[in-house]
């Protein structure tokens, strides 16, 4: 229960427990106020005193009592009260504001709903017949209009509680739709965690057929070349080619570590190893900015959260693939990059002023190993996210990712 409840609760019972001495309270100054226009015999305002008294002491021992729900002590108390408010309302019509109390607590007095409509009928007697002026013994038209009144309150009073029933499901259908809302979001939160992991997975099992493929194609090729030129060399007798062999081992023994080096590089961002996304990127595109020359601004928007590394991870190489596609192709002069951090997902926006392309008419992948906007758009769909681009020739290009933003644990 929230405090906002907790002190609506505290106001409601402090309300039930003094609002029938109020109106007793009411009803008896009211009285004495007409008490020789309505009560003239020494008699009745003896009886009414007497009552009054009774009252006062009934609400002041029910008042200290600690009520759990409807039982046979709570009935007897409010037929009690009832017969008390009838008997003063007899003789006087202001005292029925004693016996409307029993609108407010029937519902916590009165077992049963069909009892309960018992209760308020019975409640709205001494009411219609304050409402004549008094219960009427004489008089035809009078028991007219009394029972007219009387049905008139009890219709009244059956729309009102029929209304707030009516809002009383409502109400407790919100929350029950509330309570599945937050499940639904736990469900969710435990789902798009559960396909991130999934993702990773995927991930790291493409990243190793990958280099799989790239030790296959580049240092197993080289390593191949070399022990072939040595090879030559050890059946060769002539001074000139055995050299010539071993130009060719020693250049393919650079190049295959080259290979070997980029290969390590591509493992995992450098980048992220001291510092958190924004300042990767901030890094990442201050460096592409200074050897390049191209004017380059980094905008970070939202409140930056420390994000899970598969996520950084990325985001990252996404920036640094769609920076190096704009130095190879754009010929852009301004470059921004955005970072935006939202309520369930983080974007990451890249445009260029440069020359653009036709979307339908990608060109192939290069043969320098790059992965381009396929790449990056499988990067994205691996932790669950998207990718899209937008250019045309001669209006630059945007590339766009949007990931879930799941946080470092």
């Amino acid at each position: 229960m929230t405090t906002v409840e907790a002190d609506i609760d505290q106001r409601q019972q402090v309300f039930r427990r003094w609002q029938p001495l109020g109106l007793l309270v009411l009803g008896a100054l009211l009285s004495a106020a007409t008490v020789e226009l309505i009560m003239p015999t020494e008699a009745r305002q003896t009886t009414a005193a007497t009552l009054v008294v009774a009252a006062v002491a009934l609400q002041l021992w029910w008042g200290d009592r600690t009520r759990r729900g409807p039982s046979r002590l709570s009935v007897a108390y409010y037929a009690i009260r009832y017969a008390i408010g009838f008997a003063l309302t007899l003789m006087n019509p202001f005292f029925a504001f004693y016996a409307v109390a029993g609108y407010f607590d029937a519902e916590e007095l009165i077992p049963g709903r069909r009892w309960r409509r018992v209760a308020l009928f019975a409640c709205s007697i001494p009411v219609a017949g304050a409402q004549t002026s008094g219960i009427p013994v004489d008089g035809g038209m009078k028991w007219i209009v009394f029972a007219v009144l009387l049905a008139g309150n009890n219709v009244m009073l059956t729309l009102v509680i029929h209304f707030s029933e009516q809002e009383e499901q409502r109400s407790r259908g919100r929350a029950a739709t509330i309570v599945e809302l937050q499940q639904a979001r736990d469900e969710n939160a435990a789902l798009q965690a559960q396909l991130l992991v999934q993702a990773r997975e995927a991930g790291i099992a493409d990243e190793r057929r990958r280099l799989a493929a790239e030790i296959h194609d580049t240092i197993a090729q080289g390593l191949t070349g070399i022990i072939a030129q040595l090879q030559a060399v050890a059946t060769t007798s002539d001074h000139a080619a055995a050299r010539e062999h071993v130009d060719r081992a020693t250049e393919l023994a650079r190049h295959s570590l080259g290979e070997a080096r980029r290969s390590v590089h591509n493992l995992a961002p450098a980048g992220l190893s001291y510092d958190g996304l924004p300042e990767a990127l901030h890094k990442t595109v201050d460096q592409w900015a200074d050897r390049t020359g191209v004017r380059t601004e980094f905008t970070l928007t939202g409140t930056a959260q420390h994000l899970h590394g598969e996520v950084s991870a990325t985001l990252l190489r996404i920036t640094q693939e769609a920076l190096a596609n704009v130095s190879k192709h754009a010929a852009a002069t301004r470059v921004g990059v955005t970072l935006s951090f939202m309520d369930d997902e983080v974007t990451l926006d890249i445009r260029d002023d440069g020359k653009g392309f036709e979307p339908l008419a990608l060109p192939a992948r290069s043969s320098t190993g790059g992965f381009g906007l396929e790449g990056m758009r499988a990067r994205a769909e691996r932790i669950a996210g998207s990718l899209t681009v937008e250019a045309e020739p001669g209006s630059g290009t945007a590339v766009s990712a949007r990931v879930p933003l799941v946080l470092h644990e």
